[in-house]
This record gives C-alpha cells, structure tokens and sequence, in this order.
C-alpha cells in the first residue's frame, strides 16, 4: 500500500511540474499573440502528458524561430533546439566569414575555419543548437556543419 501511494504522489507531482515548465515556457515569448496560443494549448487537469507539452503551437513555433540565434539582449529564453528551413536557390558550399542566407530570411555567418564545396540546389538545412551556445547548420549533402553565428 505504501508503495502504491508513493507511486500515485510521483506521477501527480510530475505532471505538476510539467504543467510549471509549460507555463514558464509560454511566459519566455515576447510576442502577445504568441503567448496566448501557448498558454491556449496547454492541457488542464489530469489529462496533461509530456507529449503535449513538448510541442509548442504552431504561433509559439513560429515565433521562437524568429528568436533563434538573435543577440541575448533581443531574446530572453529560447527553448527551441533546432528547426528545419532550406537555403534558398544554387548552393555551393561555404568558407569561413561567408554569409548563408536561409529561405526564412535568416541570415548566418560562418564563425569557423571549415570549408566544403558541393553543388546543390535548395538543400535542406537544420538549425541547431550545440554545446556552449554554438549554433551549427546541417546541410543536406554537406560533409561537415559549419558553426555559425546570426546576422539577421
């Protein structure tokens, strides 16, 4: 009987505190509208689980992609680890200091010494965050990623 109650308190206490990383989540986000449809999507009661938390709304999405890779000061929490885009038209590889511009107008500064050549039209491309605040670009057909840094 102890270890049922015990068991019954560990699974309350869990989606307490997913319900508080939620919350904590939704209030990080600048834009208003943003913010509402995060709080909106958040499940109430016992029916809360990690899965529907771990997804933000598509308006959370879309604007904590916006806030990916920009200045501190521009940015409070980003929880958002990576997310998917292509750089747009002919694609030849990268130098260091050269500047990739993305489809969603993001563009990111090579801050590394790799270079690759490929040719590519469209590539596919993720954005995503690495150890130590470093931001990598995994292309598609790319041998390596380069580490970038945001622009604009």
């Amino acid at each position: 009987m102890r270890i049922l109650t015990l068991l019954l308190l560990s699974t309350v206490a869990g989606a307490a505190s997913a319900d508080d990383a939620a919350m904590l989540r939704c209030r990080a986000l600048a834009d208003v509208a943003a913010r509402a449809a995060c709080y909106d999507a958040i499940p109430i009661g016992a029916a809360a689980t990690a899965s529907a938390l771990a997804a933000p709304a598509p308006a959370a999405r879309e604007a904590a992609i916006a806030a990916f890779g920009a200045p501190a000061a521009a940015a409070k929490e980003r929880p958002l680890q990576s997310f998917e885009t292509r750089i747009a038209g002919k694609f030849e590889g990268w130098e260091p200091g050269q500047n990739i511009k993305l489809a969603n107008g993001q563009v990111w500064r090579v801050v590394d010494e790799s270079v690759d050549t490929f040719d590519a039209v469209d590539p596919p491309v993720t954005v995503r965050r690495g150890l130590l605040g470093a931001t990598f670009l995994d292309i598609a057909g790319a041998h390596r990623s380069p580490k970038v840094r945001r622009v604009q």
